[in-house]
């Protein structure tokens, strides 16, 4: 439904300029003539993404409420139509402007980094974005981002395998899981460039190694969660250094390690530093003993 309500051109849905035309006496629909229009947009404010796109088709007046940016703040697709194309996204973003905040593309296959060039030049104020496995995007896309984007705070690009280091820059919230390209190079200018980073999904990433855990400790004091399962390169000593750093000592929270078979008892040592640290898993870390779990007082899954 929402490809029938925004494929077409943009400039073919009414204005919200010309609402007062609209909303004129000559208006059959009686709710619209006793209820003002501003009292009428709040109403829609409550709709969700479904109702707004039946709204929109019902006449042109409520097709001016249904979509006006205000009630387009946040979208989620993938419960909804992930089979959408890219001009969708390019007409959502045109009626949506600065008002839209969250978007989830997830599933979106169809999307590439033409459509998000668009989308990003027209929603400067997006703050969260989710691309998992929008496998057409390439760094392109990241590039448009960074460039118009500057409110982005959580990106996840989790399974878009065609992502490349030069495509790490300032977030908050960074989910890059699967994204098998990604290298200590791009996490160290991510890191350099990202110091209000919270938390990061690196799960399986396989070519990040003990240094893109160092430049983490130096650079990233708010780190507070931290993805590392099935990155097997990664060892005590980069645990070590995790530790002994600021967001190691006062914000680590959790701590994801499985698969992680360089990892021994060694690191539940130097995770004795990590006061805040309230949930560590180990699966399948077959050199972590059970002595050496019941040294660390945190929920440990094993």
């Amino acid at each position: 439904m929402i490809s029938e309500v925004f494929s077409n051109p943009i400039d073919r849905f009414y204005d919200s300029r010309n609402t007062e035309s609209v909303f004129s006496n000559n208006d059959e629909a009686l709710i619209n003539k006793k209820l003002p229009k501003e009292l009428l947009l709040r109403i829609f404010s409550f709709l969700d993404i479904v109702t707004l796109c039946r709204c929109a088709q019902v006449s042109k007046a409520w097709n001016v409420l249904a979509l006006d940016g205000s009630n387009w703040q946040r979208i989620d697709l993938f419960n909804f139509q992930t089979d959408i194309e890219g001009r969708v996204v390019e007409n959502i973003s045109k009626r949506c402007g600065g008002f839209l905040r969250q978007l989830s593309l997830r599933g979106c296959l169809g999307v590439g980094d033409s459509s998000l060039k668009t989308f990003a030049q027209n929603c400067r104020n997006i703050e969260h974005l989710n691309l998992n496995g929008c496998t057409k995007i390439t760094d392109s896309t990241c590039y448009s981002l960074s460039r118009f984007c500057s409110k982005l705070k959580h990106l996840d690009l989790t399974s878009c395998v065609a992502i490349t280091n030069s495509s790490l820059k300032g977030l908050r919230i960074l989910e890059a899981a699967r994204c098998s390209h990604l290298t200590d190079a791009g996490f160290t200018l991510l890191a350099r460039n990202c110091h209000e980073l919270e938390k990061m999904d690196l799960e399986e990433c396989v070519l990040i190694t003990d240094s893109t855990l160092i430049q983490l400790s130096i650079h990233c004091p708010k780190l507070q969660a931290l993805s590392l399962s099935h990155c097997e390169l990664i060892t005590d000593d980069g645990i070590l250094h995790l530790s002994n750093s600021t967001c190691g000592h006062e914000r680590l929270q959790v701590l994801e390690l499985d698969n992680c078979l360089l990892i021994t008892d060694v690191t539940l040592e130097h995770l004795e530093n990590c006061h805040n640290l309230e949930r560590i898993e180990l699966y399948d870390c077959q050199q972590v003993t059970r002595a050496g779990i019941k040294r660390i007082r945190v929920k440990v899954l094993t």
